[in-house]
């Protein structure tokens, strides 16, 4: 008897070691949709496949999905706006995919044309003028627009946990940049704009039962000009400006990190 149970452990040895599947799970399919803030616009280092999309192995969803030990299909895009995500980004969300991290919305607001007309000389802008602009986008047309890339993230990752990432405020008040020009008055407004932006995109993602991160709390005293800054101010090449650094990716990594389980 002992004999047969010799061979019977060693035959289940040897199953484990040829058929590793059987010994350990599968790594988590991990998806990561949105627009240069999830891609990593902001790194300055990107993956050579991506070209314009600019995606960084140094944004978040790369370094979550190393600390969870994850496979990660990343498809954000620098740029990308809802319509976008929607039509370009959704292929690779399948029932058998397990975490879907989506930041998308600051595009359709035209944040970067705003920050563009605000750091403008006040004589020669209508930073005011963008700013309310963009508060209409965001109150009376965005809504709708993630609704309905929300539902169509469900219908095809019908058993993934969603997470839903917002944005970080752009500034402590203090404009430490030569070359721009913000008022204290236009960066409350920007932030403030930042605030509506999220309080739209946590409800929607609420109404789709999906789990909101804000960065806003984790980020104040390290937006543009802050110790350390974590959001780079006016750099060279201009696409790397107002955007997450290296650093900033790792603070927003962790607070994405305990969504993903």
């Amino acid at each position: 008897m002992k004999l047969i149970a010799g061979f019977v452990s060693a035959a289940v040895v040897a199953t484990a070691l040829l058929s590793p599947t059987i010994a350990q799970a599968a790594a988590p399919e991990y998806v990561a949709l949105g627009d240069s803030y999830a891609s990593g616009v902001g790194t300055r280092v990107y993956t050579s496949e991506s070209g314009s999309c600019q995606r960084s192995t140094k944004a978040y969803p790369y370094l979550d999905a190393a600390r969870i030990g994850a496979h990660l299909t990343d498809v954000a895009c620098s740029g990308a706006r809802v319509a976008d995500v929607t039509a370009n980004q959704l292929g690779p969300l399948t029932s058998g995919v397990r975490f879907v991290t989506v930041q998308v919305g600051g595009n359709d607001a035209g944040f970067s044309s705003v920050i563009t007309e605000c750091a403008k000389p006040s004589w020669l802008s209508n930073c005011d003028g963008a700013i309310n602009t963009a508060q209409a986008t965001i109150n009376n047309t965005i809504p709708a627009r993630l609704n309905g890339l929300y539902a169509s993230v469900r219908s095809r990752a019908t058993t993934a946990k969603v997470i839903v990432v917002g944005y970080p405020r752009l500034f402590n008040g203090t404009d430490c940049n030569a070359g721009t020009f913000f008022s204290g008055a236009e960066m409350t407004r920007l932030n403030q704009t930042a605030d509506l932006l999220n309080s739209k995109i946590s409800a929607a993602a609420g109404a789709a039962g999906f789990p909101f991160v804000n960065p806003t709390s984790a980020f104040i005293g390290h937006a543009v000009c802050g110790s350390p800054e974590w959001i780079n101010g006016l750099s060279n090449p201009i696409s790397e400006s107002y955007h997450p650094n290296t650093t900033g990716h790792q603070g927003l990594a962790n607070l994405v990190q305990p969504q993903l389980s």
